[in-house]
């Protein structure tokens, strides 16, 4: 059976139709960085349910927070980030176009779908900025006790910071900030990302090139920051 098996050509033993060392090396390497990148935000969402459960007395509702809408004072829990979810899922919608025009060398198809993409980062992060503000300005405040110069005194908490939050305990602030912050840094990067590859898009190098797969490889990266948003909308803000 062994010597039977070395009979056949190297080409032939694989047999699933395409060769598993088939993709090119950037895309070896972007899905190695997405790996590694998974890890990191894993961590962050483990770290926050521990903290959660352990401060679960002092941890606020998110629903109580996060509930302001822009041009309006309705309580609306939860409804601008399931917006902004919802943006960020269409963003990625249109990714897939984008790359099912690349796959048929349609260059205006790529720069209409990719342009969307890119549209649609943007309007995310005007969207996350607002909510950041809304979070640090607060409401009307509590009074709480903290550390003033060495004293303990009774002073008015309004709104968010590393060291005071006005909702309840001061990890779920510093959470707050260091995980969207991350991710939103990461969106960030995917549309500046997005734009060069639209640019050069734009100006035919790809065309040039004879493939877009530049372009799979962007949305390899932008596919992993929303399903990341999913996860961390799903344990931040819903759970």
């Amino acid at each position: 059976m062994a010597q039977a098996t070395l009979d056949i050509p190297a080409n032939k033993i694989w047999g699933g139709g395409t060769s598993p060392f088939g993709a090119s090396y950037g895309k070896l390497m972007m899905w190695f960085f997405l790996l590694s990148d998974a890890f990191t935000f894993s961590t962050l969402l483990v770290a926050l349910g521990y903290a959660r459960h352990v401060h679960a007395d002092s941890w606020p509702l998110v629903e109580k927070v996060f509930h302001h809408f822009p041009f309006t004072h309705a309580h609306l829990p939860l409804l601008y980030v399931g917006l902004m979810t919802f943006i960020l899922i269409i963003s990625s919608v249109t990714m897939v176009l984008a790359v099912d025009a690349g796959h048929t060398n349609n260059k205006k198809g790529v720069l209409f779908w990719l342009g969307l993409t890119v549209v649609g980062g943007i309007v995310f992060l005007g969207s996350q900025a607002w909510e950041w503000y809304t979070f640090i300005v607060g409401g009307d405040g509590v009074m709480k006790s903290i550390l003033v110069d060495g004293q303990v005194k009774e002073v008015l908490v309004q709104g968010a910071n590393l060291q005071n939050n006005e909702y309840g305990h001061t990890l779920f602030a510093n959470f707050f900030f260091f995980i969207t912050g991350f991710h939103g840094f990461h969106v960030f990067s995917g549309v500046v990302i997005n734009a060069i590859v639209l640019y050069q898009a734009s100006q035919g190098i790809y065309e040039k090139r004879g493939h877009y797969e530049m372009v799979e490889k962007a949305g390899l990266y932008w596919h992993f920051v929303d399903l990341v948003w999913v996860f961390v909308f799903t344990f931040f803000y819903l759970l």
